[in-house]
């Protein structure tokens, strides 16, 4: 009997070419390997850093109502007048801790999908001088204009949350207010893109921002000025605010700005559903 010997099938594929797909696959799946791992290095330094910022934020304000409660009981409550300072300080402590937590409550919702945006149409000219007249007294105490530059036209209706964008253009205001200079001057425009969107201008002459800061300028607690921008009071939220309801809207926001000229935010909205 005679035996035939039977030529294996993986003899029949070059091996170079089997090392060469191998080598390629590797190389594939050690380029993606590299890519996650400096993913989560910049996650975990995101986390770090967002980490010790809230416990800064939070940290200011509870040493500082901490103090002065602890004074008071250690005797100064006895003197009346001390006592009145010493507890309207410690309110606006605690007043600065519930902006904190309600501004990081709203990120974390708007986040996960649990604050839905209550879309309807509504006219922007109305909601901005709704804004300006609930921040006239802020800008009076630095002396800066508010002003409308569209002031001769009545009606434009957008779709958007109304309650959301009237937050966005509060939180743009105050901050122009609180980097503006004395006698400055902070503007909202308004101007169409074609047939379904209308671009929203907030723009002052104040301090500007310089341009190594632009990029980081939505990120939670982030302060170009580290000091001058925690006396103004505000829990440090409010671009990341603004960032987080443009987004949800699916619209975009942009900056420009030059150090020691001034800063113009704008957003997109969509105008009207019929």
């Amino acid at each position: 009997m005679i035996l035939e010997s039977k030529t294996s099938p993986v003899q029949n594929v070059p091996i170079s070419a089997d090392m060469d797909f191998l080598t390629n696959e590797i190389s594939k799946y050690a380029k993606l390997k590299k890519q996650e791992v400096q993913s989560f290095q910049a996650r975990e330094e995101f986390r770090k850093e967002f980490v010790g910022n809230v416990a800064h934020e939070l940290k200011t304000p509870l040493f500082t109502v901490q103090g002065y409660i602890s004074t008071l009981l250690d005797g100064a409550m006895n003197d009346p007048e001390v006592l009145k300072k010493y507890l309207k300080r410690a309110d606006k402590g605690v007043e600065r801790l519930i902006y904190i937590v309600q501004d990081l409550d709203m990120i974390t919702k708007i986040e996960f999908g649990e604050s839905k945006l209550e879309t309807s149409n509504f006219d922007v000219f109305g909601l901005i001088h709704n804004v300006f007249e609930e921040l006239e007294m802020r800008a009076k105490k630095k002396k800066i204009a508010l002003s409308l530059e569209n002031s001769g036209q009545t009606k434009l209706i957008v779709h958007a949350d109304r309650e959301r964008i009237q937050q966005v253009l509060t939180n743009l205001v105050v901050n122009s207010i609180k980097y503006g200079h004395i006698n400055g001057t902070t503007e909202i425009s308004v101007e169409t893109l074609g047939d379904y969107k209308i671009v929203v201008r907030v723009t002052d002459n104040g301090e500007g921002i310089e341009e190594e800061h632009i990029p980081r300028l939505f990120e939670r607690f982030y302060r170009v000025d580290k000091s001058g921008a925690r006396s103004e009071g505000g829990s440090g939220l409010g671009l990341s605010i603004v960032k987080h309801i443009i987004d949800a809207h699916q619209e975009n926001i942009f900056v420009d700005s030059k150090y020691g000229i001034g800063s113009e935010f704008s957003f997109t909205l969509p105008t009207e559903l019929s």
